[in-house]
């Protein structure tokens, strides 16, 4: 993989940017995907990238393929769960990826300070600098930002698509204050770096990269490309100890209450006494037993340069 990505680094530096060609994956059921940002689409064409646009439906395909057909370069419009389907193809191929941030949360675009407008993205991608970030795994299935068990499971469940496209992140609020209702919390036992530990919980989330869920951060400390999974688990009993947790969560600095555990790690399993979804990066896309780890550097993103 080393290799690879050195001779992808060569390649790019000798190859001109009026050659690149991208391979273009438009989510048009994003909350903002539909009608297709043209100015976004035009910055690109402007800044010398011939655009081949590709079925969204099956973009882990098209992404595999992608190199056959000429392309040095991924741009995907969409939100957290489009890119989250690319990301094992991505991985595999090693094609520097560009984000058009045009779902409801946009929370990777957000770790790496992508701007929300879609043609500033757009800039961003034109420039041509891109670094690796890390993926997180679990149970095979990869993420960018968070897996979580428990609350945010339930409430990706809640939470529909067409509530999402038409509410935004106020749906968030909306399906989080149902699912408060009933919340209970639940049994979890969690292994990582020799220790076994087993607590009560309402939620363990997992964390590759800084923001989930809209707006939420998972450490203050965390950064997608660390080489860490930053992992918390909420011990509150009551829905009003989550409200009062709320501002906390929003700032990343929940480890400082009492009733959260936090610990950073690459690798660690969580078992429930009955399966659980789990909740990677907005979809639902497995149950508990849960084994997590870190796959450093696995992906090659368009980010502004460091300052």
């Amino acid at each position: 993989m080393a290799q690879l990505r050195l001779a992808t680094i060569v390649l790019e530096t000798l190859v001109p940017q009026a050659a690149r060609k991208a391979l273009l994956v438009i989510n048009r059921h994003a909350r903002n995907g539909y009608p297709v940002p043209d100015g976004a689409l035009d910055r690109l064409r402007a800044g010398g990238i011939d655009l081949m646009e590709a079925d969204p439906l099956d973009v882990a395909v098209s992404i595999d393929n992608a190199r056959a057909s000429g392309c040095n370069c991924v741009v995907i419009g969409g939100g957290d769960g489009t890119l989250n389907r690319a990301a094992a193809a991505l991985s595999r191929t090693d094609l520097p990826l560009g984000i058009l941030p045009l779902g409801t949360a946009n929370d990777l675009a957000r770790s790496l300070a992508i701007p929300a407008s879609p043609i500033e993205a757009a800039s961003i991608i034109v420039e041509g600098h891109h670094r690796p970030i890390d993926l997180g795994e679990v149970n095979g299935t990869p993420f960018f930002n968070v897996a979580s068990i428990g609350f945010s499971a339930d409430l990706a469940r809640e939470l529909t698509a067409d509530a999402k496209k038409r509410f935004g992140t106020f749906g968030y609020a909306l399906a989080g204050l149902r699912i408060l209702a009933r919340m209970r919390p639940f049994t979890v036992t969690i292994e990582h770096d020799g220790k076994r530990e087993v607590i009560r919980t309402v939620q363990v989330s997992v964390g590759n990269g800084r923001h989930y869920g809209g707006g939420l951060t998972i450490d203050l400390d965390a950064r997608p490309d660390d080489g860490l999974l930053h992992v918390y688990s909420l011990g509150v009993e009551r829905w009003w100890q989550l409200l009062a947790l709320l501002p906390a969560l929003k700032q990343g600095t929940q480890g400082r209450w009492r009733e959260v555990s936090t610990f950073t790690t690459t690798a660690c399993t969580v078992e429930t006494r009955r399966p659980r979804s789990i909740n990677t990066d907005g979809e639902l896309t497995g149950k508990t037993p849960a084994s997590f780890h870190v796959i450093p550097g696995a992906v090659e993103v368009y980010t502004r340069p460091p300052a």
